[in-house]
């Protein structure tokens, strides 16, 4: 891969990763209803499990959905129930200190098993191989995995700090109840955007 290539890449795999979208939003909101500490396990079950995707996306699973096209349609509607029942979870948040003993951030495996039911994970994987791994070589591939790892450490500690600083500002239920609220509002409007493109 040329510098040139490589320069292109870093800066679409940056792009795509801060923006907002479901894994942004929902580190957001971790970060705001559990604090930092609590949601680094999510963290990084975003940063290396989206990564972790693009490798078989890249080596089989587009050939899938090539022959198959049914294969898509079935995850695009496991994708929206996921999203919906993730929605209705945040919306539900209690407070920090008010939290049952059961109300935790997402862990690891469920971070990085979310990414292939997350819509915006499928758009940016598949948009990525196809720009800068056409050809589907399992180098070409590795390399795309590898920055968006690079850049989903900047993205993920990005989302979890603003939602932490925004918890300064959550001190009333009502207030993190309109947050969560907004939270979930924005999560589903991110997936219908996602679908729209």
């Amino acid at each position: 891969m040329t510098p040139e290539i490589f320069t292109a890449l870093a800066l679409f795999a940056l792009s795509s990763v801060i923006t907002p979208g479901p894994n942004n939003l929902m580190l957001m909101a971790s970060g705001a209803n559990f604090g930092f500490v609590r949601s680094v396990p999510h963290m990084f079950g975003v940063g290396l499990g989206f990564p972790l995707m693009i490798l078989p996306v890249g080596l089989g699973v587009m050939a899938l959905f090539d022959a198959v096209p049914l294969a898509r349609t079935l995850l695009t509607v496991l994708s929206v129930a996921y999203l919906l029942w993730l929605a209705w979870r945040i919306a539900h948040a209690a407070a920090p200190g008010e939290a049952a003993a059961g109300a935790r951030p997402l862990r690891f495996v469920e971070a990085c098993a979310f990414q292939w039911v997350n819509p915006k994970a499928w758009s940016m994987a598949l948009s990525a191989i196809t720009l800068f791994a056409p050809g589907r070589e399992f180098g070409a591939v590795l390399w795309v995995a590898g920055t968006y790892a690079a850049m989903g450490c900047i993205s993920t500690t990005t989302w979890v700090t603003l939602g932490r600083q925004i918890r300064r500002f959550l001190t009333t239920p009502r207030r993190l109840q309109l947050f969560n609220w907004s939270m979930a509002g924005l999560l589903v409007a991110s997936m219908l955007l996602v679908f729209a493109l």
